[in-house]
């Protein structure tokens, strides 16, 4: 498999650049405010925890804390994993060979594509964007009939991701019910990714989670992203095929073998208070998207901003003489921030948008601040943008 250019590219900024404007989870909790939200069984659980294995699938109450997120989903349809990335790597390795074929849409994060492309065939199908004017927002979609036509008689997966990274698209049921009859009429399982559900700008985008609604379908999640924990580890897949679950189960015995102990009782604490959590992240996903949104506003002509549906991801297009890759090349460089330029998104499945770039509006200070240095940045560099 090729490097994961964005883990490359972070390696080398993430922990050096001054301001980290394009993080993809929200504002992370020290373990004195998560332990604050714990009942007294819960932290005397953490404290008298003994440190050995766990099981394979998971803690039975940490399962069924997870199963009480969905509308249909019993704990014995959860399996636990170490972070998001185990399942995006588990899944397709159990359930793929060489004959087979999967479709994924593009720009994607990059594991949804790479790894299904060391085992078998793998097609793009690349979104639509509509650039906002004065009568309409502008947005991503992905079409229902783009993807039937990529659809082949070996065809076995089909995976998503919504709300999406890294544009923070979601799909209208319509569509989304389109794609569940093509993968239900074809016999193609479903992998959606899932890890931004909960922080919707607007609740009632909501998209139904698909081991909900499809007996094929694998959602993926974890606590990283949404509920802002990634130091936790803790991910899982919801399926109603128990089949594959337990494939995948036995296949996790060659990656982590099972999570770690403290993690999995932090996690069932932080699932135990996710109304809390996802509001307060939410409040802070809804102040940054207005502060940016004034950013670009005092700059016409230099961005063409759609804000997110879901997620703590954007994907501005940027309309600067310069370029996309040199306007964040100047910025890390100059000005200490952190933004991906979209040759971050090529995809080995065909073209991306070349003109875009992720940020991130789910950190708290961080972003206040690298707002300001942003601003600066800009009204130094291209003053002729100035409203």
């Amino acid at each position: 498999m090729r490097d994961f250019d964005l883990e490359v590219f972070f390696s080398k900024w993430e922990f050096t650049a001054v301001h980290h404007m394009t993080a993809s989870d929200l504002e992370s909790l020290s373990m004195k405010d998560l332990l604050s939200m714990a009942g007294a069984q819960d932290r005397e659980a953490f404290e008298n925890l003994w440190l050995g294995y766990t099981e394979t699938w998971g803690a039975p109450a940490l399962r069924a804390e997870i199963a009480s997120t969905y509308e249909n989903m019993a704990d014995s349809n959860i399996l636990c994993l170490a972070g998001a990335g185990e399942g995006l790597y588990g899944v397709p390795k159990v359930l793929l060979g060489k004959d087979d074929h999967v479709v994924v849409p593009t720009p994607n994060y990059q594991g949804a594509e790479t790894v299904p492309l060391a085992i078998c065939e793998v097609s793009g199908v690349p979104l639509d964007y509509t650039a906002p004017d004065g009568n309409a927002p502008g947005g991503w979609r992905l079409d229902a009939d783009r993807l039937r036509a990529a659809i082949q008689p070996n065809t076995k997966l089909i995976s998503l991701n919504f709300p999406q990274n890294p544009t923070g698209m979601l799909m209208p049921r319509d569509d989304l019910d389109a794609v569940v009859g093509l993968c239900r009429e074809h016999g193609i399982y479903l992998l959606s990714d899932e890890v931004y559900r909960g922080v919707e700008l607007n609740p009632r985008d909501r998209m139904p989670q698909i081991a909900d609604i499809y007996e094929r379908g694998i959602s993926l999640n974890v606590m990283s992203k949404a509920y802002g924990l990634p130091g936790l580890r803790i991910g899982w897949i919801a399926s109603k095929d128990k089949d594959h679950l337990q494939k995948v189960e036995r296949y996790k015995h060659y990656l982590s073998i099972c999570n770690s102990g403290p993690s999995e009782v932090l996690a069932l604490i932080a699932l135990r208070a996710r109304e809390q959590i996802l509001a307060r992240n939410h409040n802070i996903m809804m102040r940054n998207a207005v502060a940016l949104e004034k950013v670009f506003a005092d700059f016409p002509g230099l961005f063409e901003w759609i804000r997110p549906m879901g997620g703590c991801v954007g994907f501005p297009r940027y309309l600067g003489p310069d370029g996309v890759e040199e306007f964040c090349r100047k910025l890390i460089e100059d000005s200490g921030i952190l933004l991906l330029p979209s040759s971050i998104y090529k995809s080995e499945l065909g073209s991306t948008p070349p003109d875009h770039f992720r940020i991130g509006i789910g950190r708290d200070q961080v972003f206040t601040n690298g707002l300001a240095a942003m601003r600066a940045h800009i009204e130094a560099h291209y003053p002729e943008f100035r409203a």
